[in-house]
């Protein structure tokens, strides 16, 4: 009792004794941040075995500096950076970036400790240090972000001032909608709020949820109106005054952010403390608590939804790291070398000195420095770090692939692989999805259990000694591989058995017994909300035919309807070559939404070349490279093979779209060689479209004379 007297006297002498000189002193001190450079789990193992996760990279940048860039333009001036994991590897980082220079507006602390466990820990640290002196920003590592908190830190201020310090904590959330891209499912949370104040009035977490409770103290709280809300994103930046350290001392069960919120709310009426909190509608903020969420924030950089900070910006002032932006948000590092016929179709940034090679397919992926590409190589949503070596005829979707990796000749890495640091695959190897390859053994985990929260290194090499004693195996990793196979069960580090952690994210194992229960109301009461998530594809698939029907019952320009669809693209992060596929096969299927299926095909060919012609600007708007040509015409082409008994149609079709020049013969010709597969071929043989290609061929041919003559 006497402790938390002498807490109170500390925290509450300044503002007693001095009412208006207090107040200004408050706002004249500089505005401080806690900065936690750990994320107290192995969610990302066996990576951060060799690179503590504020260090990996993204967008070829270490994820710290995105913190330190977002705290330093939102004005705090003075950051205490706390690392337990890999704490000198961190140290060195800041060492020699510019946030340690003198020039620094953001003056860094450095505060390394092998005890601190949870983010409770660097808390009462930060108390029994009495690091800080006023309202200060609390973040990860891990958060990348361009939020203005100003307005939140000015009403937050406001607040403490006339309610005398009740508020101890503002959370930042911005409005997404539940499945956005940019939210993470594990991160989901309902909040109930009052309107008018906007207090928190009760968090919960919904994943695994199936139903929500909410106390019914929230509906007697006092409050005239309240909101309940599950539009949010949860920023994980929150602006917190100095009692909240204090708490975290008086109080060892809080561990977490969500421990102190819970406890907060349980125990205001004895406490008198409340959280409120502060909702934008612009600027960008996310945390990369998972791959999926890595993959969501890198894509979101290279479109350009951090702005100011984009890739070209170099805002680390690192040297001979500076790279130029150019169309389809393509950034290419100084020293690139592309070989011959390479394409780099959209949101694609490659670091410095990088060789690749001839006949590339490059689009969604970062690309480190130093790497080397060979030829044919087809990278989409892939992740290569620095120094890593591509060869020749690999393919890479959705996965990551660490510094100093191999990729031999021949492999292929299905969605959402990730090979540690100095991994070899191949040659001629097709990882499964999901397959997780790393130089460190599963075993480590059993011999070593306490490993992740050791600071000396040391610990870390030891165990890859153990490593080096086992032996690889040729059927996992390919006779040239090196690597050891690391099961989901290896990444399962949870409390909850219904919930398996994994690299990309919580995967749902729910009780099958306690999932059929749950699916029967409790009482004629229980209303029963289904909301089945749907990929974004498809969501974007029916918005465009939705933008498209409504765009002929209102006559909108086709101007407009171009506005829409790109609006619609960026809304749902949709790549250029996925919005010529749908555009297309909507138009296609368009008749048999105003009509029905069964329709004849000179019913089909009449109601949809007039609506060819109507919409012709929005197909050229987007049909301009070889690429688009071939993605429209491969797109027309999976449209027929699903409705066969309307090939009599397809010539008119491609002809109409030929004579509105919207496809050029050039590309139909291309197109029209290039049938792979059995029912592709059989589709080439219909005696119409032979017709057609043999009349373009000599059309060809004729214009081609006439120019020679």
């Amino acid at each position: 009792m006497a402790g938390k007297g002498g807490k109170q006297s500390r925290s509450g002498s300044g503002l007693s004794s001095r009412k208006g000189a207090g107040d200004q002193e408050e706002e004249e001190k500089p505005l401080q941040a806690v900065l936690v450079a750990d994320s107290f789990n192995r969610r990302f193992f066996p990576v951060t075995k060799d690179q503590p996760r504020a260090l990996l990279p993204l967008g070829n940048v270490a994820m710290i500096d995105y913190t330190l860039e977002f705290l330093t333009s939102t004005g705090v001036q003075e950051t205490f950076v706390f690392c337990c994991w890999m704490a000198s590897k961190i140290k060195e980082h800041l060492q020699n970036s510019k946030w340690c220079r003198s020039t620094s507006p953001n003056t860094v602390h450095i505060i390394t400790s092998d005890l601190y466990r949870s983010l409770g820990d660097v808390l009462r640290d930060v108390d029994a240090k009495s690091l800080v002196r006023s309202d200060f920003v609390l973040v990860y590592g891990d958060v990348v972000s361009n939020i203005d908190v100003s307005q939140a830190l000015q009403e937050h201020r406001l607040r403490r001032k006339t309610e005398k310090n009740i508020s101890v904590m503002t959370m930042i959330f911005k409005e997404s909608s539940p499945g956005h891209k940019s939210r993470c499912a594990e991160d989901d949370v309902i909040v109930a709020m009052d309107s008018k104040s906007q207090r928190v009035l009760h968090y919960q977490k919904t994943q695994g949820l199936k139903k929500l409770h909410f106390p019914m103290n929230i509906f007697h709280s006092g409050s005239d109106e309240f909101e309940i809300r599950h539009d949010l994103l949860d920023c994980h930046i929150s602006i917190c005054s100095p009692q909240v350290a204090e708490l975290f001392t008086d109080n060892f069960d809080y561990q977490t952010r969500n421990d102190f919120v819970r406890g907060i709310l349980v125990n205001e009426e004895i406490l008198g403390n409340q959280i409120h909190m502060h909702v934008t509608k612009h600027g960008y903020g996310a945390r990369v608590s998972n791959l999926l969420m890595y993959d969501s924030v890198s894509s979101d950089l290279i479109r350009r939804w951090l702005y100011p900070v984009t890739p070209e910006a170099n805002f680390t002032d690192q040297k001979g790291l500076s790279c130029t932006y150019s169309r389809h948000n393509v950034y290419r590092g100084s020293g690139v070398s592309l070989g011959h016929g390479s394409q780099m179709e959209e949101n694609v940034l490659i670091g410095c000195d990088t060789s690749i090679g001839t006949n590339c397919h490059i689009s969604n992926s970062v690309i480190g420095n130093s790497c080397t590409i060979g030829d044919n190589v087809i990278l989409d949503h892939a992740y290569i770090w620095n120094n890593v070596r591509v060869a020749s005829n690999v393919v890479i979707n959705q996965s990551v692939v660490c510094d100093k990796a191999e990729v031999k000749e021949g492999v292929k890495l299905d969605k959402q692989c990730v090979l540690a640091y100095n991994v070899a695959i191949g040659p001629n190897v097709s990882l499964p999805e999901g397959t997780v390859v790393s130089m460190h053994h599963p075993e480590e985990e059993e011999e070593d259990d306490d490993d992740e929260f050791l600071s000396d290194d040391a610990e870390v090499g030891h165990s890859q000694d153990k490593a080096k004693q086992k032996v690889f195996n040729p059927a996992e990793v390919g006779a040239e591989g090196r690597g050891y196979i690391w099961k989901a069960g290896s990444l399962d580090d949870t409390e909850e058995e219904e919930l398996s952690q994994c690299l990309w994210g919580l995967v749902l194992n729910p009780d099958p017994e306690s999932e059929s229960e749950a699916s029967e109301p409790d009482g004629p009461d229980d209303p029963v909300i289904l909301s089945p998530e749907m990929d974004d594809v498809k969501v974007f698939h029916l918005e465009v035919l939705g933008t498209l029907q409504r765009g002929l019952e209102e006559n909108i320009s086709c101007d407009n309807l171009v506005l829409e669809i790109n609006s619609l693209k960026y809304a749902y992060n949709i790549t250029l070559k996925e919005v010529m596929q749908i555009l297309t096969r909507v138009v296609l299927e368009f008749p048999f939404q105003q009509q029905n299926p069964q329709i004849t095909t000179s019913q089909y060919a009449a109601l949809l070349l007039p609506l060819l012609k109507k919409w012709s600007p929005v197909f050229k708007n987007y049909v301009k490279r070889a690429q688009d040509h071939l993605d429209c015409l491969f797109a027309f082409e999976e449209h027929f093979l699903e409705h066969e008994s309307h090939w009599a149609a397809m010539v008119k079709v491609l002809m109409n779209m030929y004579e509105l020049e919207i496809l050029e013969e050039e590309m139909i010709l291309r197109w029209f060689s290039q049938g792979s597969t059995d029912k592709s071929r059989q589709l080439r043989k219909n005696q119409g479209l032979q017709k057609f290609i043999q009349w373009l061929e000599e059309a060809e041919d004729e214009s081609s004379e006439e120019e020679g003559n």
